[in-house]
């Protein structure tokens, strides 16, 4: 899990914001169900694997816990908050820090009124509201997208009032949700698009500890070299090259880039080339074609990596659209 200071402070690396939306570029991201949540203590309730989700603390405190092989500890949410389970994981919210088993319950359509819009759980204890919203990544970038991303984004608000964009977003997001003119359904997927990804811009600038593409992107030199990789995939990259490009020796780039991306320089190249293509061919692109917008010379070059790197051949890919 990791927590993201205000973008404001002073000394944070800057990130280039072009280039992050180059990568999202690659992932189409999908908005799907937003609702208010109106809780009262105590109360516990737990979300399925599934989707990935989002939390606005628009009222009260609440805690988060999230399972899996290596369950982290819960995490405490406060008036202003917006949490980012990004891995679809099972996570359970509650009223407080120690969580009993036989008082979670399991979200279901009972916990909503009519509308489908409003969450009601709890008795009459302490209030929170919350603004709760699932999404999606898709493609076949998303996979790489989502290797740079924690288990948990948290925005802190510092108990206070939510910076004027969150509050703006969420505020639209519940209008549309509840409205449901003509568009709606679009309207919000649209507006949890720009919520994740405004997000993932302000947590980006301020982490460089989460090995991968994001922290590359926050160290200027090493940062050159991913633009280019991301602006010409097609290319036939030599570590040389890209360590010129930023500026370094061979030695000290290939170093540092695998330190900050978790990849050495030529893996993530490649790996990058061949995600593209793979999600050329699921977009039913034929495979001579990918292999030359790949920047292969043959079509049995391309296969011959392709297979390597995913375990399969790319009719294969082919064969599972038709």
């Amino acid at each position: 899990m990791v927590h993201a200071p205000s973008s404001e402070s002073a000394g944070v690396p800057s990130i280039d914001v072009d280039m992050l939306s180059h990568v999202l570029t690659q992932v189409r991201l999908r908005g799907g169900a937003v609702y208010r949540a109106e809780l009262g203590a105590p109360w516990a309730l737990r979300f399925p694997a599934g989707a990935a989700h989002f939390y606005y603390v628009e009222q009260g405190a609440a805690w988060v816990h999230l399972s899996g092989r290596a369950p982290l500890p819960p995490v405490a949410l406060r008036r202003g908050d917006l949490l980012m389970l990004p891995h679809r994981q099972d996570h359970a919210l509650s009223s407080g820090a120690l969580l009993v088993a036989d008082d979670i319950e399991l979200v279901s359509r009972a916990h909503f009124g009519a509308t489908r819009h409003v969450l009601r759980a709890g008795r009459d204890g302490a209030a929170c509201r919350l603004i709760g919203g699932q999404f999606h990544f898709d493609g076949d970038a998303a996979a790489a997208v989502l290797a740079a991303l924690p288990p948990m984004l948290h925005l802190p608000g510092n108990g206070a009032v939510a910076p004027p964009w969150l509050d703006a977003i969420t505020r639209f997001l519940l209008q549309e949700a509840h409205g449901g003119g003509p568009g709606s359904a679009l309207m919000v997927s649209r507006l949890v698009d720009l919520l994740v990804i405004r997000a993932l811009r302000c947590w980006a600038e301020t982490q460089v500890r989460h090995p991968g593409w994001v922290a590359g992107l926050s160290e200027l030199r090493i940062g050159r070299a991913l633009r280019a990789i991301h602006a010409e995939p097609q290319r036939a990259w030599t570590v040389q090259a890209l360590a010129a490009l930023a500026g370094m020796s061979r030695s000290a780039f290939a170093e540092r880039f695998t330190t900050a991306v978790g990849q050495a320089p030529l893996q993530y190249a490649q790996h990058w080339k061949l995600t593209l293509a793979h999600d050329m061919l699921a977009q039913g692109v034929l495979v001579t074609q990918a292999a030359g917008r790949s920047g292969y010379a043959s079509e049995a070059a391309f296969s011959r990596a392709f297979k390597s790197h995913f375990g399969y051949s790319p009719s294969t890919v082919r064969g599972q659209r038709a």
